[in-house]
């Protein structure tokens, strides 16, 4: 126990001991680095009264630097605005300079009007008096020409002026003449040359016209059988085909009556397939009804494919096409109307390949100006307007259009091809041999010829002459002058135009005598 005391109580003082000499060093070194902090502390005074010298020395120079580089740019400044404001001064001199030159020169130009102003009104008091002497001079002329001439003024105007109109009546008449004369002269060799060109290369048959169908029979024997019991047979056919049968005495033959030609085809062709047949009743008649109409249906067909093939055209609706082929059956004063059409197309094509336009719109045209024929039994309106309404309805062009409205001249023509559409028309209808009318018709074109030309004043007597084609009128020398002869044939031409229709064109030709009678006693 004694010896654990006495190394407990040696541990402790080694203990006691290790720490009273770390207490002493710790002390020294406490000391040293406090002497060691003050010589650093006093080091960096120092450094620092050092910096703080060349700090204030360096800022003093710069100081100094600066103020000299400011007092060279004031100068520097000064001098600039010193050269400006010269500058400045200097323009503002010639401005002003300008300015008092401007006002000078004013000043002369107002000093100017106002001398040309004083002038002005100085002449303007002058003229004043001149006209006001000239007034009295003209009053007094007029008086002195009313005293010798008789006349007021009033009155010699008027025959100034009649003067005048005679003097331009006959400059008028002389000038429409000249220009006739010479549009005739350039005009015809042209016109010559392509309508000639154009007829050599087409020809046409015709049929003719008529509203009735003659059917051969083999005996006369066969009108009754065709009558029928009680008149049935011939009823029935009447019925079904629309067709009026004409029974007399004429031998071997039965005549039929009908506005519309197919439907008189197609009662034709019935009765010669119940002729060959030779059973007839009502039936059989309903039969051969039916087969004759699709026979024609199918030749309508059939011919209007023809004529679309022949002048070449494609694109046309089928209506058309069958519209075309119907008038195959119709007429106009003894010309087949489909042929009529392509002869009209084929005219109207070849002038335009002549003229180095569109061969194919003219022949289109051509073919299609009288499609209104097919239907105008069937509907309101002429021809003309049934043929525009057919045409748009199947959205032909406004070309084929205008032209089928334009060629009887029921709207002015427009275009070439509505001109060359009329040419072919007037050439295929007015062709030796092309059509024929029968006399009343004839007659009456002739009467109506005659009866507007007489209506014009000074018209003594009219003759139409060369079959309708040219109308020959005496005029009232006294009332009609040379000069007046041109305009009055115009006048007459237009009024022809207006109220009459004819195939091509006819002659005015006006005729003024003068005769002097006297007696040798």
């Amino acid at each position: 126990m004694e010896l654990m005391y006495a190394i407990l109580l040696a541990v402790g003082a080694l203990i006691v001991g290790a720490v009273a000499a770390g207490l002493v060093a710790f002390r020294m070194g406490i000391r040293h680095r406090k002497k060691t902090a003050e010589a650093l502390i006093g080091s960096a005074e120092e450094k620092a009264r050092t910096i703080e010298e060349e700090a204030a020395l360096k800022a003093e120079a710069m100081k100094k630097e600066k103020l000299l580089e400011a007092r060279d740019e004031i100068h520097r400044m000064r001098n600039e605005a010193d050269r400006e404001l010269k500058e400045r001064r200097a323009d503002q001199q010639r401005q002003d300079r300008r300015l008092q030159q401007k006002e000078e020169a004013l000043d002369r130009k107002i000093e100017n009007y106002e001398k040309k102003e004083e002038m002005i009104a100085a002449r303007r008091k002058e003229v004043e008096t001149r006209l006001a002497e000239a007034e009295s001079l003209k009053k007094s002329q007029f008086e002195m020409l009313e005293r010798i001439s008789g006349y007021t003024a009033e009155q010699a105007k008027e025959y100034l002026l009649k003067g005048l109109e005679e003097d331009l009546a006959h400059d008028k008449a002389v000038r429409i003449a000249d220009y006739e004369t010479r549009l005739k002269d350039e005009a015809d060799q042209r016109a010559r040359n392509l309508i000639s060109h154009a007829i050599q290369r087409v020809a046409a048959d015709q049929v003719s016209e008529t509203t009735v169908s003659v059917v051969p029979l083999p005996s006369d024997e066969m009108k009754g059988r065709i009558i029928g019991r009680e008149g049935r047979n011939i009823r029935a056919i009447e019925t079904l085909t629309g067709v009026d049968l004409i029974i007399d005495d004429t031998p071997e033959a039965i005549t039929l009556s009908g506005f519309d030609p197919v439907r008189r085809e197609i009662a034709r062709l019935s009765l010669e397939h119940l002729i060959t047949d030779g059973r007839i009743h009502p039936a059989r008649i309903e039969e051969m009804v039916d087969k004759a109409r699709r026979e024609v249906e199918a030749n309508i067909k059939a011919e209007g494919e023809r004529a679309v093939l022949e002048t070449g055209l494609h694109g046309i609706h089928p209506e058309v096409v069958r519209l075309l082929g119907r008038l195959h059956y119709r007429t106009s004063y003894g010309q087949n109307v489909l042929n009529h059409s392509m002869e009209v197309a084929f005219l109207a094509g070849i002038m335009a390949s002549e003229l180095g336009l569109d061969p194919e719109v003219a022949r289109r045209a051509g073919l299609l100006h009288d499609i209104g024929k097919a239907v105008d039994h069937e509907v309101e309106g002429s021809h003309v307007e049934i043929g525009v309404d057919i045409a748009r309805k199947y959205k032909e062009s406004d070309a084929v259009i205008h032209a089928i409205q334009a060629h009887h001249g029921d709207v002015e023509a427009t275009t070439v091809v509505a001109c060359l559409v009329q040419a072919a028309d007037a050439i295929s209808a007015a062709r030796p041999g092309a059509r024929r009318e029968n006399l009343e018709n004839y007659i009456k074109r002739l009467e109506k010829l005659e009866e507007i030309a007489n209506d014009f004043n000074g018209v003594e007597r009219s003759f139409a002459i060369q079959a309708g084609r040219e109308i020959r009128i005496l005029v009232k020398p006294e009332l009609v002058s040379d000069d007046q002869m041109t305009l009055l044939a115009h006048d007459i031409a237009k009024k022809i135009e207006s109220d009459m229709e004819f195939p091509g064109q006819i002659k005015v030709h006006l005729i003024r005598e003068n005769r002097a009678v006297d007696y040798a006693k």
